[in-house]
């Protein structure tokens, strides 16, 4: 019986794989130009965290989670997003307290039991930057235009941005009323889950995928406070004098059970109506509603592999440099060593069995995708040579003295 990976699942193969590692790459590079450090949180928590978190009337919580008791009847879940698992280790590690700016970010694998759809799977693969300690705006645009400087350096382009502002816990005390009124005036008009959670969190109507369209056109909107709304105009403006273009979406919420103040989406054409590519905003209660200090806090999410079929074009298979052959058994030997000594060299180099024939030989040179085969057969032996044959430029193949075969490959000189 042939076992097959599970539904929304999949193996990441060459040459896709080698995007992730691209993209990867280029993240690490944008984060050390900003400050940002590294965490690394486990895969599973406890359930409670993501509820506590998250919210228990999100979509994540109620149908996407993949929980569990485990043998030690606890009841746990393996991670569905980043952000509560590095806020739980700010919090448990007291980072507060280093001394230092609190940036960090994250890559790894999250879980979600959703639907599979183009550039979206059950596991997949998040870049997360967070934040914490600074309640300015300065550090809204920090945040976004480090995103988009990430997904242009990964090559990503035709790029959106679209920023909203969700206020403050006051702000939307008095909206929540409002909208809840609304709600109950339209309820005939809402999804079943809509419908059912209204009563106790109505805010999260706005962020429902079949009922949000419609409230965002029809619902009230939110009056920000004064301070919110000065720090909307001052992130604003900071962006205009960053160069990021963007819009104001009033409809962007974003999930409401920890967003607060500034939140934000990057859009792109190119994936049809699932078109958002990362996302994330403020949150500056959580810390603190987890157990922490007040520490205000912002961060976003980049899922990998939606970002990886965007370049799915750009997708090249890649070789080693070199391809050793040995042409007889007397041989073998010193294609073997020369083989360490070029990755001692820092050229790569592989092999396929030097036992093959030197015609089986060649064919694995051919289909590795090496730029150069090595020959070392009986004749190079006596004269202290290696055989140079190009396999992907056009060229014949000559003799080159063993001690300088080195010094004329990093010479490009084939």
């Amino acid at each position: 019986m042939t076992i097959h990976t599970l539904r929304g699942f999949r193996d990441l193969l060459p040459p896709e794989s080698d995007i992730f590692v691209r993209i990867e790459t280029a993240a690490r590079e944008v984060f050390a130009l900003y400050g940002y450090r590294e965490i690394r949180i486990p895969t599973i928590e406890s359930k409670e965290l993501f509820v506590k978190s998250t919210g228990d009337t999100t979509d994540i919580v109620e149908k996407e989670m993949y929980a569990f008791t485990d043998q030690g009847n606890r009841e746990v879940a393996v991670r569905p997003e980043g952000t509560p698992g590095v806020v739980r280790a700010y919090i448990e590690h007291n980072l507060s307290q280093t001394g230092r700016n609190g940036k960090y970010f994250y890559i790894g694998g999250m879980f979600r039991a959703e639907r599979p759809q183009a550039g979206r799977y059950r596991e997949f693969t998040q870049i997360g930057a967070e934040h914490f300690g600074n309640p300015s705006p300065f550090a809204d645009a920090e945040t976004i235009a480090m995103l988009v400087k990430l997904l242009e350096k990964t090559g990503v382009t035709g790029l959106s941005v679209e920023i909203n502002s969700l206020g403050c816990a006051e702000c939307r005390k008095t909206y929540r009323e409002t909208l809840l009124n609304h709600l109950r005036l339209n309820v005939s008009t809402l999804c079943e889950p809509c419908k059912n959670r209204i009563e106790r969190n109505p805010l999260r109507a706005l962020d429902c995928k079949i009922d949000g369209p419609a409230l965002a056109e029809k619902a009230p909107r939110l009056a920000l406070c004064a301070p919110c709304a000065q720090h909307f105009d001052r992130t604003r403006a900071l962006l205009e004098s960053s160069g990021v273009g963007f819009k104001v979406n009033p409809g962007l919420v974003r999930g409401l059970d920890y967003y607060t103040r500034t939140v934000f989406e990057v859009k792109t054409s190119a994936l049809g109506s699932q078109d958002a590519v990362a996302a994330g905003g403020r949150y500056d209660d959580l810390v603190k509603s987890m157990g922490g200090p007040q520490t205000p806090a912002i961060g976003w999410g980049l899922g990998l592999d939606r970002v990886a079929l965007l370049l799915k074009d750009t997708m090249t298979e890649t070789g080693p440099g070199t391809f050793l052959v040995s042409a007889s058994k007397e041989a073998q030997n010193a294609a073997f060593k020369l083989l360490g000594e070029l990755r001692a060299a820092g050229i790569s180099a592989d092999f396929s069995d030097f036992e093959l024939s030197l015609k089986s030989q060649m064919r694995s040179a051919d289909k590795s995708g090496a730029s150069l085969a090595l020959i070392i057969g009986e004749d190079e032996l006596k004269t202290g040579a290696v055989a140079v044959k190009p396999l992907k430029n056009p060229g014949g193949q000559r003799s080159v003295p063993l001690s300088d075969v080195i010094s004329e490959i990093k010479k490009s000189a084939f």
